[in-house]
């Protein structure tokens, strides 16, 4: 494949709009991400679950639709983002999908965990207000853009 086929390629990949699954319960650290996904000016569709037992929901529940992308804490109430990740690597349907653990936890054994659950990336929190935004948009420009992943049914 020439650079210029796969420069034409990446930049149509970067034009459909791709949907993300935000999984997030603070409700701050949700509108930043929801601002830098704006200021990315990636075209996409973000669905937001506040819990780990509404990310379940939204993946398997009856309307059930599959996410190009789910960026997700690890410190969630009613199910843990860990339960989650297991949960989403065990069922066929959902394994390939790309999970990006986006989580103010620097603790060694939840970076640890999370990748032998089949996390594709560890993302911590910056503190800093214009290093998250760089941080969501970086993210989202490679996983949304630069990452080629097959065409879901």
């Amino acid at each position: 494949m020439s650079s210029a086929t796969l420069a034409r390629d990446v930049t149509k990949l970067a034009t459909e709009p791709k949907t993300i699954l935000l999984v997030e319960d603070n409700t701050d650290d949700e509108q930043l991400t929801l601002r830098a996904m704006r200021q990315s000016e990636i075209p996409n569709i973000i669905r937001v679950a506040r819990d780990g037992a509404e990310a379940l929901d939204y993946l398997y529940g009856p309307n059930a639709k599959l996410p190009d992308l789910i960026l997700m804490d690890l410190k969630l109430p009613k199910v843990s983002g860990l339960e989650v990740l297991q949960r989403i690597r065990k069922e066929p349907s959902t394994r390939s999908l790309p999970i990006v653990v986006l989580t103010s936890s620097d603790e060694e054994r939840d970076i640890l965990e999370s990748y032998s659950l089949g996390a594709n990336s560890y993302i911590r929190k910056p503190v800093d207000f214009d290093e998250f935004i760089e941080a969501v948009r970086q993210l989202g420009l490679y996983w949304l853009s630069m990452n080629l992943t097959f065409k879901r049914p």
